[in-house]
Formats: structure tokens, sequence, C-alpha cells
């Protein structure tokens, strides 16, 4: 089949019309193929073969297919979460949500209950978990196969005992009622412009459900956050994904809502993430 390191070569060449980063797509791909870690790969590739999975592979990214559903798994904190394409592929950017919870509750104060809106894969909420461990939480989803996802996830990595998944849309009425109240919720609700230009990877593979909010993308902003007050236990927070763009308008909501907040920047430096808690107060850069 030939060598591995040259096959890659040509591999990453072959991707660069449909990735940003053709060489990782390639050598992740191969990894998979191969059955081992890609840091294993790596230190082998002398004396390695093209698996023969690769070139199929290789074909369906070139359809734009992401590699995380090609493989089957995505890396996400300190996870490795199984994903299909029925959830949401977690993003490094989310992990902004993740360290501001991390920040907000220093040793020795720990969240007890946690509820992550819209689970999608359980990223937010086994994220959680694995960093605060005398935490358990409830992770909600409209999507059943999404919801099979995220609870093979927390089996998985050992999170069984201390997560709950519920079945439930927020779109429904009452459906805040009988949830109690909470330390710290997470979510990550659909946020982009119906009709907006998006790379054909998202657009053609992932949930139109858990990307697409409406003509402004605030649809469930506004769904969701007049119920944050009542989830929220005395001195807990809410931590929301927001688009780059939207951090003024999601504030105004929650101000309405009787909400102080406070913004986290991603990698990029983009706003990407809202913290809430009770109590009116102005939007922090």
């Amino acid at each position: 089949m030939g060598n591995l390191a040259d096959i890659l070569r040509e591999t990453a060449i072959r991707l660069t019309d449909v990735s940003n980063t053709p060489r990782l797509d390639a050598e992740l791909l191969a990894a998979h193929a191969l059955g081992m870690e890609r840091s294993q790969m790596l230190l082998r590739l002398a004396d390695l073969e093209t698996p023969p999975g690769l070139t199929d592979m290789t074909d369906r990214r070139m359809q734009h297919e992401p590699v995380a559903y090609i493989t089957g798994r995505q890396a996400f904190w300190d996870l490795d979460l199984a994903v299909t394409p029925d959830v949401l592929i977690p993003r490094a950017d989310s992990e902004a949500l993740v360290e501001m919870a991390v920040e907000t509750f220093a040793v020795p104060r720990q969240p007890s209950r946690i509820l992550d809106l819209g689970t999608g894969s359980g990223a937010l909420l086994l994220a959680c978990l694995s960093a605060f461990p005398m935490a358990s939480g409830v992770g909600m989803e409209a999507s059943a196969a999404a919801l099979a996802v995220a609870a093979g996830n927390g089996d998985k990595l050992g999170f069984g005992t201390r997560s709950r998944w519920l079945h439930r849309s927020w779109r429904d009425a009452g459906w805040s009622g009988d949830l109690g109240q909470f330390d710290l919720i997470l979510c990550n609700p659909p946020y982009v412009e119906s009709g907006a230009d998006l790379m054909p990877m998202v657009v053609e593979h992932e949930p139109h459900a858990a990307l697409f909010a409406g003509a402004d993308g605030l649809d469930d902003y506004r769904i969701l956050i007049p119920h944050i007050p009542a989830l929220l236990s005395p001195g807990g927070i809410a931590i929301f994904e927001i688009g780059h763009t939207q951090a003024e308008a999601v504030s105004d909501l929650a101000s309405n809502a009787g909400l102080s907040t406070e913004m986290r920047r991603d990698l990029a430096g983009k706003p990407r993430a809202l913290r809430f808690s009770l109590g009116i107060g102005d939007m922090n850069g």
C-alpha cells in the first residue's frame, strides 16, 4: 500500500481544498484506520504501511464530511467523546464555558447540581462533571438520538451514576417547572441566523436544529433566558455560548430578566460565553 509517511503527504495535499488543517486531518484519519492514537502513529511512521481504509475515508472528507463524523470521536476538554451526525461536533471554542465555570467555582467552593440545556453529545456537562468531582448533573435534549449519544458518553467515561439524561424540549410548555434549582447551568443553544453562509462541512452535515435560531439567531435565547432566574440556586450561575456578534443583544435579554452578565472571549479573542447571575449588572469584556 506504500509508505505511510509518503501517503500522508499526498493525502494532505489532496485535502487542501476542503480543509484548513489538511495535514492534521490526514493524520487523524490514518490513525483511526490503523486503530491507534495519532501520537503513537507519528512515532512509528517509518515502519507503518498505509491502512486499507484510508482511501475511502479520504474520499468522504473530500465531500466535506467532518473528520469527527468519519472517525466517530472528538476530543473536548480532557475527554474523548463519541460523536455521530445526530449531534453537533464539540469545538474548542466551547471550552470557554467550562473554563469560566472552573474559574467561578474556585476550591473549595464547587457546584453540587449542574444542568446542561441542549446537551447534544454531553460535552459541556461531562466536562464539568470531570472538573467538579463532587457534582451531579442533568443533560436535557430535544433529540432522542442525540440524547442516546450523550448517555453513551456518560457511561463510557464513568459518569453514569452522576448524570441523568432528560428527553425534553424547551419549546414545550412547562418544560422547566419540575427541574428544581442548579448551582451551574450550561447552554450552547442554536444561535446561527437563518440563511447564514456556513462552511459546507457544517451546513451539509451537522444537525440544522442545533444550528439555526431564526432571522437574528436569538430565538432560543428569548425562550430560555426568562426561565434562568427560577432555575438558579442562591449564588448559582448560568453560562451560555453566543455568536461573536451577539453579546450585547443577549446581555440585554438577560438584563430584562433580572440577570447580571459577564463576557468571556474565545481563543481567537472573539466574544464566546456570557455568565449570568442574579442581580442587575454591566457586561464586562
